[in-house]
């Protein structure tokens, strides 16, 4: 395996292919994509946000960016909805098919484990956050939230859908 391949996207003919190509898929089978993860403190306790816009609780998460990678995205994300930082490689769990977000929109899922800089306080996007034990989660944790940790647990089998 010491052999070098070849660049994947390398000359100008191909570079001009593949922006065409991609132009068809946006139209054709365009798909948005997501980060969200179950962060765990050293405690083993969970982080939850509750948005101002939407009811209940989630994982952390959001949209990834154009020309933003995951572990990028999850990074901004994690910084973003609760000052964490990662104090190792996440693991990725499951790809999601969230078609009750839209039709083409799927969700990465990552178990982190991670530190908290400082307090999250509330503000337009995030009205509260916290570290939860997985014995007392708030009330109104959302239906997706404790799948994902039900399967995390092992109480229930990976699904294919948010």
């Amino acid at each position: 395996m010491g052999a070098t391949g070849i660049a994947e996207i390398g000359t100008w003919r191909t570079r001009i292919v593949v922006w065409l190509l991609h132009r068809f898929f946006l139209v054709s089978r365009g798909m948005t994509m997501g980060v969200r993860a179950a962060c765990f403190n050293a405690q083993g306790e969970i982080f939850l946000v509750r948005h101002t816009y939407v009811p209940g609780w989630y994982l952390p998460g959001g949209g990834m960016e154009h020309r933003e990678t995951a572990l990028e995205a999850l990074i901004k994300e994690l910084r973003e909805e609760g000052n964490l930082v990662m104090t190792e490689k996440p693991d990725l769990v499951n790809v999601y098919y969230n078609r009750r977000a839209s039709k083409r929109d799927h969700v990465l899922f990552y178990r982190v484990n991670v530190e908290q800089t400082a307090p999250r306080l509330p503000d337009r996007e995030i009205a509260e956050s916290g570290f939860f034990a997985l014995d007392a989660l708030p009330e109104d944790v959302t239906d997706a939230t404790l799948r994902r940790l039900r399967e995390l647990s092992g109480e229930a089998e990976r699904g294919d859908f948010w």
